[in-house]
């Protein structure tokens, strides 16, 4: 159920993941009459008041993706809470091009704040910034979490819709394989894993829990999600955090199932001093253990 002021629709319940992938289905299929990719975005603000967190759902997360289990909540655990809200509005009429089928190419993440586990939490989505890229079009989905009138967390995750656009493409990089350095761990990802994250977060996407589904998309097998990564790859750095962080995602090639990846973290310094400090950050990446290409890198700072 949902009511309307203005632009701004106000929910009065997590959208159900049932409903959403089965309108997600029904817009990757042709319609008579509609072609090709629209040039505007839905006018609407989604939004839901008063959400709270599970506390078991939160600890599941928490062990999927090999983070600690506390009374405050991992900088990535609030992407779950947002994701059946932005996939409403990507299966909607108005949203340019299906949501099956789009690549979600970068995520920037924005903590003001640690969010307790049991505070309530306002959340709003919208779409922003319909643009060409050279592979096809691409738009931000812009979520916000708010603690009464105070904003706590932010993100934005772009998403890109591959389709011929006569622009011209982006010079292919050919990188000839080199040994990667030592990494700090490795990380091991199977089926189990990926579908225990599929449970927990909402997202069952079936690239990533069908051997059907990831074929019809063009992937030889199963792929992990680009947000378990994003979580994952947190773990090395766990603790050393800091309380108001921008985490910065790019991901890279998919990690196809089962995948043995090499994990990086390396400290960058501070400003000089007697500069305005903003204390030390971390560049974190998964790469391939033997090719070295990049699964996903990333900045905190």
């Amino acid at each position: 159920m949902s009511t309307r002021n203005g632009g701004l629709v106000q929910l009065t319940e997590q959208p159900k993941a049932l409903e959403i992938y089965a309108r997600a289905a029904l817009g990757a299929l042709p319609v008579v009459g509609k072609s090709g990719i629209g040039r505007s975005l839905p006018k609407q603000t989604l939004a839901l008041e008063g959400l709270r967190v599970d506390p078991d759902n939160l600890a599941a997360y928490a062990r999927v993706c090999g983070l600690r289990f506390g009374d405050t909540l991992p900088i990535t655990y609030p992407f779950t809470l947002v994701f059946p809200t932005v996939m409403k509005l990507m299966v909607s009429a108005e949203f340019p091009f299906p949501a099956i089928g789009s690549v979600h190419t970068d995520n920037v993440i924005e903590q003001l704040r640690p969010i307790s586990v049991s505070e309530p939490l306002d959340l709003k989505v919208r779409a922003e910034n319909l643009r060409r890229h050279p592979k096809g079009t691409q738009v931000d989905l812009v979520s916000e979490v708010s603690v009464g009138r105070e904003l706590v967390w932010r993100q934005v995750s772009s998403f890109l819709k591959m389709h011929p656009t006569g622009e011209p493409k982006e010079p292919k990089q050919v990188h000839a394989d080199e040994v990667p350095p030592p990494p700090m761990r490795t990380l091991r990802v199977d089926q189990s894993t990926i579908s225990r994250y599929a449970a927990v977060s909402g997202d069952r996407n079936p690239i990533h829990v069908s051997s059907l589904g990831a074929k019809a998309f063009g992937f030889p097998r199963t792929i992990a999600h680009g947000m378990w990564s994003a979580a994952a790859v947190l773990g090395a750095v766990e603790g050393r955090i800091p309380d108001k962080v921008t985490y910065s995602i790019k991901f890279g090639k998919p990690i196809v199932l089962p995948a043995t990846v090499n994990l990086y973290a390396d400290q960058v310094p501070g400003p000089a001093e007697g500069a305005e400090s903003t204390g030390t950050g971390w560049d974190l990446a998964l790469r391939h253990p033997k090719k070295g290409y990049p699964h996903l890198t990333a900045t905190l700072r």
